[in-house]
């Protein structure tokens, strides 16, 4: 049992350092009368990685050091894009490139065109980053007909097909599903939140200390009180910003998410909040739905696709975090009257999260970078 829970430890702590938003790219693509046009917004850290961007190595990419290496950015970006129609393959050609901003910094974009057989289903097989970085998703609308479609690729999912005459909700919502289910899984801030919040779940506060609860189902119940709580606040601050309602600068955003982190995790050394815990969980869950947001809004997609992809990737946000608690609750229980859990897990684990999302917290606030 004590295995289990440090090797769950070492597994959350051993990608801490990337505590920001996963690596994604947006790839837009219009169909209409035998003609394909594209736009692939990608990010230029991710492309600075794969091929390198920065000439002189002084941390900083110009229009300059872009531009000159606009032929080599298209090569490599669309050769792990292919697009077929009715069987046939779409030789897909540069047309411009841009630069763009999202919520997590500058981005390269490729705008592409290609001539394809006018039929009724699309095949698109993407392949960017996956050999450097499994994480990476990329977040698709294709538009045909006056409907948009979306997807999420992945390597488990890197080629689809789209049925440009009937297109399935379903399938849609589907995908948004499991992207908001991989989303919370390494959302490392959010993980990290969340479990800060369930370290003290299994002891009672008496006389200025904290002692082993000795049922569960309190425990249980206040758990599902913290649970609620903050799956209720992101809800509604995800929902509205997707929805374009409230806007938040994303750097006040991540850094809030990253002080929550800190407070939640001292608040287990030194509790200021402790009856109420559920109220700290709604309050700074607020703040974490426009984190969750940053996703749905950088896409771009109409009001009617952005309905049914928001309520996908919140069930799929849920769904990952019910799978988080329901393993950590019972090992956490099972362990709460050992020396292990209470100075190892509760205490270490409370140090060594309050250092790190303080680090966070200054990279974020303060624009630096602490971790490589």
């Amino acid at each position: 049992m004590k295995r289990l829970i440090v090797m769950l430890l070492l597994l959350v702590f051993s990608a801490l350092a990337q505590a920001h938003k996963p690596s994604d790219s947006y790839l837009a693509v219009k169909v209409e009368s035998g003609r394909i046009e594209g736009q692939w917004d990608i990010a230029l850290r991710d492309l600075e990685y794969a091929i390198g961007l920065d000439a002189d190595g002084n941390g900083e990419i110009t229009w300059g050091e872009l531009s000159a290496r606009h032929t080599q950015l298209a090569a490599y970006a669309l050769a792990r894009l292919q697009v077929s129609s009715a069987d046939v393959a779409c030789t897909l050609q540069a047309t411009d490139h841009l630069v763009d901003r999202h919520s997590d910094g500058a981005y390269a974009v490729i705008l592409f065109a290609a001539d394809c057989p006018a039929a009724g289903s699309l095949k698109i097989r993407y392949g960017l980053f996956f050999e450097l970085d499994p994480t990476h998703r990329g977040l698709a609308r294709i538009e045909a007909g006056g409907v948009t479609q979306t997807a999420v690729f992945g390597p488990e999912r890197a080629e689809q097909s789209f049925n440009l005459e009937t297109p399935s909700l379903p399938e849609q919502i589907v995908a948004y599903v499991r992207e908001g289910v991989w989303h919370i899984w390494i959302g490392f801030d959010h993980v990290l939140f969340l479990l800060s919040l369930l370290l003290p779940a299994v002891f009672l506060r008496e006389a200025g200390r904290w002692v082993p609860a000795q049922r569960f189902k309190p425990v249980f119940w206040d758990v599902l009180r913290v649970v609620t709580a903050f799956t209720v606040a992101h809800s509604i601050t995800l929902s509205l910003a997707a929805l374009e309602i409230i806007a938040l600068p994303s750097r006040l955003v991540e850094s809030v998410i990253a002080a929550s982190v800190v407070f939640a995790a001292l608040n287990n050394l030194y509790p200021l909040v402790n009856e109420r815990r559920w109220l700290m969980a709604f309050v700074f869950g607020l703040i974490h739905g426009f984190g969750f947001a940053s996703v749905l809004t950088d896409l771009g997609l109409p009001r009617d696709a952005l309905v049914s992809s928001l309520f996908g990737f919140n069930v799929g946000v849920e769904l990952g975090q019910l799978t988080i608690v329901a393993v950590f609750l019972p090992l956490a229980f099972a362990l709460r009257g050992t020396r292990f859990y209470s100075r190892v897990v509760f205490a270490g684990g409370s140090v060594l999260v309050a250092i790190l999302a303080a680090i966070w917290l200054a990279e974020r606030a303060l624009d630096i970078k602490l971790l490589s």
